[in-house]
Order: structure tokens, then sequence, then C-alpha cells
């Protein structure tokens, strides 16, 4: 056998791999079908959990976002002091943020400035938003930003290796990704609004668990679509699976348009109905934003 044909035989037996991966999962139906299902799931629960308890809950499940160009270090400061530490005990039964998720360089500063307990620092990592660039730069700084402080690594998968159907070399870079976190959670992120069909939502979801993510992640919140209910949908029915196979629960992290309290109960209610209650901690789910705090606030305070 030559070096062309060993390479044609390793090349078929990555795919018939990534290809049987991808099979232990049940398809989804149409996106037509796909949205049908979720609207009429929230049409039946949104009332429900659009009540003081669950906003509550929610407030507690929330990634603080400061990842713009015009970020200083004066203006994280300024941010974890307004929205975290002047909150800490404020309200007994309102949860602080789960973390405040920054750019790598602001990751020591939050470090700096945090005095709230039991709120993680996150980072985006890994050529945050678009992904184009050497894994070993993604891998350098993804351990950077851990060893500044981030408790929480966000990145975003390479989605042209996805679709070029180069899945060996996604999970390949998600994995020494993942090796590089050590003890940080890494969350992938799916830009699942440039993948835009619910198949393609599917099999991004199901490659990133098995590379190892702790979440699974809608979207930047940059140049593409953010979070629909589809999309969500379709990652909870995979993360649904994948724990049945394997026992190991994987997060949801919805992000990317999320800017009202309905939008946030929507996505509460998907997730508790598919995935059942136990999911809908800050341990397995979160919510990227950070307009949302002010509007919660406003629904809970006279409650």
């Amino acid at each position: 056998m030559d070096i062309h044909e060993h390479e044609m035989e390793h090349t078929h037996l990555e795919i018939n791999k990534y290809s049987e991966a991808i099979g232990k999962f049940s398809t989804l139906p149409s996106d037509e079908e796909v949205s049908t299902i979720v609207n009429s799931l929230i049409n039946r629960h949104f009332k429900e959990n659009f009540v003081p308890d669950v906003l509550k809950h929610i407030h507690g499940c929330i990634d603080l976002t400061a990842l713009t160009s015009l970020d200083t270090k004066e203006s994280v400061w300024k941010m974890v002091d307004k929205f975290v530490n002047d909150r800490e005990g404020v309200r007994p039964d309102v949860d602080n943020v789960a973390a405040i998720c920054v750019y790598p360089l602001f990751v020591n500063t939050v470090k700096q400035a945090l005095t709230a307990k039991d709120v993680k620092i996150a980072s985006v990592a890994g050529g945050f938003p678009a992904s184009q660039t050497f894994t070993e730069i993604k891998v350098a700084e993804t351990a950077m930003a851990v060893m500044d402080g981030a408790d929480e690594i966000d990145v975003v998968m390479n989605l042209g290796y996805f679709l070029e159907g180069d899945y060996e070399t996604l999970v390949d870079e998600l994995s020494e990704v993942k090796d590089s976190c050590r003890h940080a959670k890494m969350k992938v992120i799916l830009e699942t609004g440039a993948l835009a069909y619910t198949e393609n939502i599917r099999k991004a979801t199901i490659l990133a668990v098995y590379s190892g993510a702790d979440f699974v992640k809608t979207s930047t919140g940059k140049n593409y679509p953010g979070a629909s209910p589809e999309a969500v949908y379709a990652m909870c029915r995979v993360v649904k699976q994948y724990a049945g196979l394997t026992g190991r629960r994987v997060g949801i992290k919805v992000a990317g348009g999320v800017r009202t309290a309905e939008d946030a109960v929507r996505y509460y209610t998907i997730v508790k109905e598919v995935l059942g209650k136990e999911w809908t901690t800050k341990e397995l789910f979160r919510i990227g934003a950070s307009s949302l705090i002010e509007e919660l606030d406003s629904l809970i305070i006279d409650s």
C-alpha cells in the first residue's frame, strides 16, 4: 500500500468514526416541524414559568458580559461593582449572577475587582469570535486566560472545519483547548445563527460534546443571528441523549439577542421541559446577557 492509499484509508476510517458517533443520536424532524413543536411547548408552559420565583432564579443563571472593542479596565471594574459587588447580600432571595464573561485581557481586572462570593470568572478565547486562527494560538490564549484566573472558557467551534466535513481536525482542536483549560470549564460556541439548519446544529452539538465541552453555547452575539428557540431545542435533544449514552451532563448556554425577561423565560422553559428541572441550575444552565439584568430587577423589585 503506497502513502496515498494509506492516507485515503485513514481518512475513510475517520469519516466512519464520526459518522458512527453522529449516528448514535436520533435525527430531528424538519425545521418547520421543530418550530411547531417548540412553539407548542412554549405556549403550554410559558405562563407557569413567568413568575417571580423563576425570574429570581434566572437572575442567578446570567453570565454578565462585556465583550466590545471599547472595553477598558475602568469600564470592566465599574461593571463588576455596579452589577455584582454592590448587589451582594442586598436581596437574599435573589442569587447574584453566575459569572462575569470578558476578553482574556480583562480576566485579571475582574479577579482584582470581584468581592462577591460564588461568582465565576469567564473568558472568551480561541480567536473569538471567528475562531479562524492557529490551534497553537487558541491553546496558548486559553492557558493564559486560565493562568490569569478564568474559571470558565468560552471558545468558538471552527465552522470552516465543520462545513468542510473535517470533523477530525475540529474535534482534535477542541480537545486540545479542553486540555489547556485544566480545571476550568469549557463552553463551546456553535454560532447557531450561522449554522442555520437544525440538522447542522444537531451535528455540531454532537461533535462539541464528544470533544469534552462542559457547556454548549448558541452564539457569540457578533456578526450572525443570535439564539433561537429552535436551536436551543435541538441542542437540548442532543444533550439529553448524550447524558443517556454516557452518564455525563453537559450544560446549555443561551447567548445572542436575549434582551427581555420573556426571552429568558422562553429558553428556561425549553430547557426545563426537554431536559428536566435539574438542568435549570446555574451549574447546567446559563444565559449570556447584560441588558437583561435591569429588566429582571424591575419585575422582581415589587415581588
